[in-house]
């Protein structure tokens, strides 16, 4: 009886102070993406989904408050198409192509080939599965580690979420500040500049067509933002979460991230998505964003604040 007066107690927790700020975000949001960003199907899901999640139970409630670094993440990358990079700077396309072939050229049947180049070359089913299989990762994985985090440690997974944030708007404010286009662009449009074109697959096609399913090929195709290459996001991804699964002593499981890391940076190549210089900067922009993070941003401002946000969330 006791615990379903406490389930009772907790369904629907219409708490006054959480009513506002559930409200206060569905009309920011709704205004936001309706009169600025162009409002879509997925942000209706969007919306339905964390209404549902903030009203249906406390627990789904706080778990909302939880990973609301991660929802952040989504709108601002989401509403980078209100100023394509583009716009911004100039595009870069044969000077990362040519970097990458003066610092990791490939002798290969008379000629020097980029990596990519020649891993497209010699491509081989196995690889094609690998590179699917990890590419798809970059969400799962630090999403894994922030539910066992949730359970464990709601402080470490704000603190991880928040890292995991600012080294996106670190990778961000690089993609407006230079444009570079991806290898498979090179290699379809050559030096020409083409803006009102559609992301592309590239060779993680390969790994559709091995499952039968075109996951790639939706996903890609509905990628508004082409130039952003540099650095590579998708090797940052994994190395702000082997690090956050170090600082909570997950000895074995960083040790199973670290092999993430290595399949993703693999993929980020042979899928002609990105040049080796990507993945490098894409690692220094992850050291450098939890550099920041850890050493300013969380003492200065955010490890004072956990206390008080997590007493209010649950």
């Amino acid at each position: 009886m006791k615990r379903l007066i406490e389930f009772r107690d907790n369904l629907f927790p219409f708490e006054k102070q959480h009513l506002y700020v559930i409200g206060t975000f569905v009309l920011i949001y709704l205004s936001w993406t309706n009169f600025v960003v162009g409002f879509r199907d997925d942000h209706q899901t969007f919306i339905i989904f964390i209404t549902l999640m903030f009203l249906a139970h406390r627990f789904t409630r706080t778990v909302v408050y939880c990973f609301i670094f991660f929802a952040l993440f989504w709108i601002i990358y989401d509403s980078m198409r209100i100023l394509p990079n583009y716009a911004v700077n100039d595009i870069h396309i044969t000077q990362p192509y040519e970097l990458e072939k003066w610092l990791f050229g490939i002798q290969y049947s008379g000629n020097i080939l980029t990596p990519n180049e020649y891993l497209k070359q010699n491509t081989h089913p196995l690889a094609d599965f690998i590179s699917g299989f990890f590419y798809l990762t970059w969400v799962p994985v630090p999403i894994a580690l922030g539910i066992y985090l949730y359970f464990k440690e709601k402080a470490l997974l704000l603190q991880f979420s928040a890292a995991f944030l600012f080294t996106n708007i670190l990778g961000f404010l690089i993609y407006y500040i230079y444009p570079a286009a991806p290898p498979w662009y090179y290699e379809t449009y050559g030096k020409h500049q083409f803006f009102d074109i559609p992301g592309s697959a590239a060779q993680l096609v390969r790994f559709d067509e091995l499952i039968g399913i075109p996951i790639f090929e939706n996903m890609y195709t509905k990628n508004s933002n082409v130039f952003a290459a540099i650095p590579s996001l998708h090797a940052a991804y994994p190395v702000v979460t082997w690090y956050y699964a170090r600082k909570k002593q997950l000895y074995k499981v960083s040790w199973l991230i670290l092999i993430n890391v290595a399949g993703i940076w693999f993929a980020a190549v042979y899928s002609n998505h990105h040049y080796i210089i990507d993945v490098l900067l894409g690692l220094v922009c992850a050291i450098t964003g939890i550099t920041i993070f850890e050493k300013f941003i969380k003492k200065q401002i955010f490890e004072d604040q956990i206390t008080r946000y997590l007493r209010f969330v649950t």
